[in-house]
């Protein structure tokens, strides 16, 4: 459950993945937030250079890596424009992060690109559960999907 006092953090995901977006890079954005809710770091989608390991997803958790202690590390909180790939839920938990909040679910993104005809990613989409059974996890958040979706739908529709 999305609490709605944490709906800016969603919402500033799908602004970022807009950004993303306008950048010619896929609409992905995610933003790391301490348990006391403080913004620690944000990030967009960056692969369009060629490194497809620059998900935004995965930023927190090299970041985190580096400057939180382990106690900090599980206290926060990953917000997201969508659900993890198998490699970001990874490094999420390998690293010790805590809860995971996405705004759309790879099933629901693999369902969208299979509707506009788009080619499906290279790594089969399992929901975080599968890759990393210990780490917390909500979403989708109804209110934004849409947006989300409407942000794919241009990257693979123009």
């Amino acid at each position: 459950m999305v609490k709605d006092s944490e709906l800016r953090h969603p919402r500033r995901c799908v602004e970022l993945a807009g950004e993303a977006l306008e950048n010619g890079d896929e609409p992905f954005g995610s933003v790391l937030v301490a348990a006391d809710g403080t913004v620690l770091a944000e990030d967009r989608n960056r692969v369009a250079g060629g490194d497809h390991t620059r998900h935004p997803e995965f930023e927190p958790a090299r970041w985190s890596a580096t400057h939180l202690t382990a106690e900090e590390r599980a206290g926060a909180t990953v917000y997201t424009s969508g659900e993890h790939c198998p490699m970001c839920a990874a490094a999420h938990a390998w690293v010790g992060l805590g809860r995971i909040v996405y705004v759309a679910s790879s099933a629901q993104l693999t369902t969208w690109l299979g509707e506009w005809g788009a080619p499906q990613a290279p790594v089969r989409p399992l929901p975080v559960q599968e890759v990393a059974p210990g780490v917390a996890v909500a979403g989708p958040v109804p209110e934004l999907v849409d947006a989300v979706r409407e942000l794919h739908r241009r990257r693979f529709r123009s």
